[in-house]
């Protein structure tokens, strides 16, 4: 196969599956364990950082998720997850502010960290409230985030959105239940839940 998708299923790895379900194309799935696996020196050579996810498509290696949904979108054309150059405005937008902003703001929340009060220039994303108004505004409405056009910018931002409420990562709000709701339904989302449902639960029974 040309592309080899290095995951673990307990991981942002369930983001670049989803969106390689999206895209119809075949992959070879490894696995890799988050000691021995993800650090050992052939990985390494792959993903430096010693994490996952990262794809190998055609001998070109991509990391980091936002990147590998934008790889995607562009390397299969035909799955029509990516606009039109000339329309990416709210495509790259909202792709990198949830990759940047977004990601920063919930981690450190969950970490405990606070911006002091009066440094948040500093901090890139403001505040938690005000990185998750934001948030709000792309998601809200009937359509996708760029309209009619489902595309890779919604793997990756409801990938955000779907696991934030799932774990109470991000606050419940109609906007954000409306749209996880119209993700959740999507063939391609529940093939990915299903495959890594059952490699956890694989790996639950082995201990």
């Amino acid at each position: 196969m040309s592309i080899i998708f290095y995951t673990n299923p307990m991981s942002r790895g369930q983001i670049a599956r989803w969106m390689l379900e999206e895209v119809g194309a075949a992959y070879e799935t490894v696995i890799l364990d988050y000691g021995t696996g993800m650090k050992a020196d052939d990985y390494r050579a792959i993903n430096p950082m010693g994490k996952v996810p990262a794809i190998v498509h055609d001998g070109h290696t991509v990391t980091e998720c936002a990147a590998i949904c934008a790889y995607l979108a562009d390397a299969f054309p035909a799955a029509n997850l990516a606009p039109a150059p000339a329309d990416r405005h709210a495509y790259y937008r909202w792709l990198f502010f949830a990759a940047g902003p977004v990601e920063a703001a919930v981690t450190n929340r969950a970490l405990g960290f606070a911006v002091p009060e009066g440094r948040e220039r500093m901090a890139g994303y403001g505040s938690f409230d005000d990185a998750i108004n934001a948030l709000e505004t792309a998601v809200s409405g009937d359509a996708w985030i760029c309209g009619d056009q489902f595309t890779a910018a919604d793997v990756y931002v409801g990938a955000q959105v779907d696991w934030g409420l799932s774990f109470k990562s991000i606050p419940s709000r109609p906007a954000f239940e409306a749209y996880a709701a119209r993700l959740r339904e999507r063939p391609a989302y529940r093939r990915q839940k299903d495959i890594d449902n059952a490699l956890i639960a694989d790996m639950q029974k082995q201990g």
